[in-house]
């Protein structure tokens, strides 16, 4: 579309993750990559993230029982907006008391902290607002910043990455917010969908974005900083937690549920007045070495 080379485009995410035959997401373990399995033969997603969890506690120094209630309550918090929403696969209210006591996956990650398994598809059409206004469009978002940081994994292999946070999202952040002309995002963004396979993922991201400060994302946690009504509500839609991750049709989710925000037609979970929304994707191996970051608002003429 910027470019030029097209006048409307048709994005489409779509996965079908519960034909693989197995539980969990398509990995070397599960009979995807080739002979793969053999370089990291016990490699899980929960326990991947559970070493995420161990190392930003330890870098902080924040107890093991205060960590696991900051976890539970970004779990329970997204699973009270997923009642709100129609379109959720999961909607089923989860206390902070019953997620601390779900079984444990990966320590400190329990059943709850972690997000479920789901097939899903979304699409998204994008055109530029002179076509839209052609076509008698009068009031609709804009994409307002588009952001990709990729990294070779490199991190992985030196002293000075602590494991604690993702490199990629505080890079992809800072550029984000850069083109967007966003100098103060906690006060500018409004709202966010951001990447929660895990509890720990979503605490941690909160710092790479810069609204939370570093080491603190448990404190404004516990204190409702991220709640629907609190200042910038996350997962308003109910995240992952609530839907599962068809990882291609998760971005675009997102996306759907800024664009219904924007336009006031979130229906209990609309949020007043929203301005800038924010949506955050991780991927790729070794530890999601991958971050895109996408801003979109009104369209302002």
């Amino acid at each position: 579309m910027a470019s030029g080379a097209y006048d409307i485009c048709l994005a489409l995410g779509v996965e079908k993750l519960k034909d693989t035959g197995y539980g969990g997401l398509p990995n070397p373990g599960s009979g995807h990559g080739s002979l793969s399995w053999q370089w990291w033969p016990n490699l899980t997603a929960p326990g991947s993230f559970a070493q995420l969890a161990s190392a930003y506690a330890a870098k902080y120094k924040i107890p093991d029982e205060d960590l696991k209630r900051a976890m539970a309550h970004v779990s329970a918090k997204s699973h009270d907006n997923g009642l709100l929403n129609p379109k959720a696969h999961l909607r089923k209210k989860v206390t902070i008391d019953q997620v601390m006591a779900s079984p444990i996956i990966a320590h400190p990650l329990g059943l709850f902290d972690c997000c479920g398994v789901s097939d899903g598809s979304a699409c998204a059409i994008v055109t530029t607002p002179e076509i839209a206004k052609k076509l008698g469009k009068k009031d609709f978002v804009s994409v307002k910043s588009l952001q990709l940081a990729l990294s070779s994994g490199e991190e992985v292999g030196y002293n000075d990455w602590d494991g604690d946070h993702f490199m990629t999202t505080t890079r992809c952040s800072l550029k984000a917010y850069e083109e967007a002309g966003i100098t103060d995002p906690k006060e500018d963004i409004s709202m966010m969908e951001v990447h929660d396979c895990f509890s720990i993922t979503e605490l941690v991201t909160m710092e790479d974005l810069h609204i939370s400060e570093r080491g603190k994302a448990v404190r404004d946690i516990l204190d409702g900083f991220y709640d629907l009504d609190g200042t910038v509500p996350c997962q308003v839609d109910g995240g992952l937690k609530c839907f599962g991750h068809p990882i291609g049709a998760s971005g675009l989710r997102m996306l759907y549920e800024m664009y219904l925000q924007l336009h006031g037609r979130a229906d209990e979970r609309q949020i007043e007045n929203p301005r800038y929304g924010l949506t955050h994707n991780l991927g790729g191996f070794p530890f999601q070495n991958i971050c895109s970051i996408s801003i979109i608002g009104k369209y302002d003429a």
